[in-house]
């Protein structure tokens, strides 16, 4: 994993001097061949290289993820970044500059620096929302963004900076093997209130029920690469920020994890109702990525080694899908010049390609085999049910519901009459077929590895 590190710093070298387009791509397909070659780092428990850089199996695969996903990246956006202009040169810096600053969250082992990295992540997603959004509120978008997420963060640096006072380590497996830390002292209240607090920032970035109002409105004002950036890596930020507090803070079950627990389950069942009155195609599948990973958050607080399995693979799994279903809404607009569910209708008469890949992914939004969303449900489930069994009743409403609006999502956009004012068309660029191939392969064929989700 160092060889990431130094390759995807050398990328960005290059893009400080002079970047292309499609030099971007290639070097972050490089990058994806790098973190292949390094699957050996999969079966390993917790390797660290230095006292700055470790790796786990988490990172390594939320590290491949990064670099797939800004591959396909780049193959969404040729048609709303002119790749002639200077600005696709400036589109390169941001895509590069925050998978420089992903790499390096997912392979601190310092958790102060891990915190810098967490709100690094903002800035050029910011950038990304502001300079290539479609609508005038955008800037409206980015600052709820901005505010929801640094200032829920607040806490957890005093928190961090008060354990280092009395573990004298930022070290994550440090503090994890040490007797000594400041929460035990505190009384049971005490310790709830304060693991709230310590959450808090990743419960924003989650994001969970209650703290997601701002996830619909970026997603509906950023382009295709922000929406597919953000789906798919800057929410496993959250989880992969959650299980990493699990390992620094040395975390026992509380009142706090049991809160947590059940109102991400039905926060998961509130959002999949909410989804029934979504009339905006990157509101509807927004909001199902709040209800997938409303079921990531139980699995963590779970206290289960299944349900943090299962977390990492619907993690995974809901990247690949989310950042897919984005593209397409993306498509779809740029034929219908709406994102509208009342007047895109009828693709099926009119592309029935595109129609394909709307059914493979809204199939595998509702988990269905062979998809890891499957392996990942069928992980979470016992261990939810094992540490709270009336949760059935959430579990059971949160997979009927996400059966029911993904089928609404294909049936309300591909059956009926096409609308007069679409523009005509025929075929479907063949970038478009690769980026929905790329998505589908890995998020069905990982099926058949699964061993290298196990923590």
């Amino acid at each position: 994993m160092l060889a990431l590190f130094f390759a995807s710093s050398t990328v960005l070298l290059f893009c400080l001097i002079k970047f292309h387009w499609y030099m971007s791509v290639w070097a972050l397909l490089i990058l994806v061949v790098i973190s292949l070659l390094n699957l050996n780092s999969f079966f390993i428990s917790f390797s660290m290289y230095n006292m700055f850089l470790s790796v786990d199996s988490v990172s390594s695969v939320l590290i491949l993820l990064s670099f797939w996903i800004s591959c396909m990246m780049f193959l969404a956006s040729q048609g709303s970044v002119n790749i002639n202009k200077n600005s696709s040169k400036l589109f390169c810096f941001f895509v590069v500059v925050l998978n420089e600053v992903l790499v390096l969250a997912f392979l601190v082992s310092d958790i102060l620096v891990f915190y810098f990295m967490f709100e690094a992540s903002l800035i050029p997603t910011l950038m990304l929302i502001l300079g290539w959004g479609y609508q005038p509120e955008r800037l409206q978008a980015g600052m709820y963004m901005m505010l929801y997420t640094v200032s829920a963060s607040l806490p957890l640096l005093l928190i961090i900076l008060l354990s280092s006072k009395y573990t004298m380590s930022l070290m994550f497996m440090y503090n994890y093997l040490s007797k000594y830390s400041f929460m035990g002292f505190l009384s049971a209240w005490s310790y709830s209130i304060l693991l709230l607090f310590i959450f808090l920032a990743f419960l924003v970035k989650l994001p969970m029920f209650f703290v997601h109002l701002w996830l619909p409105k970026a997603h509906v004002e950023a382009p295709v690469a922000g929406s597919m950036i953000l789906a798919a890596i800057l929410l496993k930020l959250g989880g992969y920020g959650i299980l990493r507090s699990y390992q620094y803070f040395n975390i026992n079950l509380s009142f706090s994890t049991v809160f947590l627990l059940n109102l991400g389950l039905w926060g998961g069942v509130l959002t999949s109702m909410i989804c029934f009155r979504q009339i905006d195609l990157k509101s509807l599948i927004a909001y199902s990525s709040i209800g997938h990973m409303s079921l990531v958050l139980a699995g963590i607080f779970s206290n289960n080694v299944w349900g943090w399995s299962g977390s990492v693979v619907l993690m995974v799994a809901h990247g690949l899908c989310s950042s897919a279903l984005f593209a397409l809404a993306n498509y779809s607009y740029e034929k219908t010049h709406t994102r509208s569910l009342f007047m895109n209708k009828g693709m099926l008469m009119s592309l029935p390609i595109l129609s394909l890949w709307w059914f493979m992914f809204s199939a595998m939004n509702m988990a269905a085999p062979p998809s890891i969303n499957l392996m990942g449900e069928i992980l979470m489930f016992p261990s939810i049910m094992s540490f709270f069994g009336h949760s059935i009743v959430c579990l059971m409403f949160m997979s009927f519901l996400a059966a029911v609006y993904s089928m609404y999502l294909y049936s309300g956009t591909q059956h009926g009459a096409s609308p007069k004012f679409m523009t005509p068309f025929n075929s479907f660029s063949s970038s478009g077929l690769s980026l929905m191939f790329f998505h589908w392969i890995p998020a069905n064929l990982l099926i058949m590895k699964s061993d290298i989700f196990m923590l």
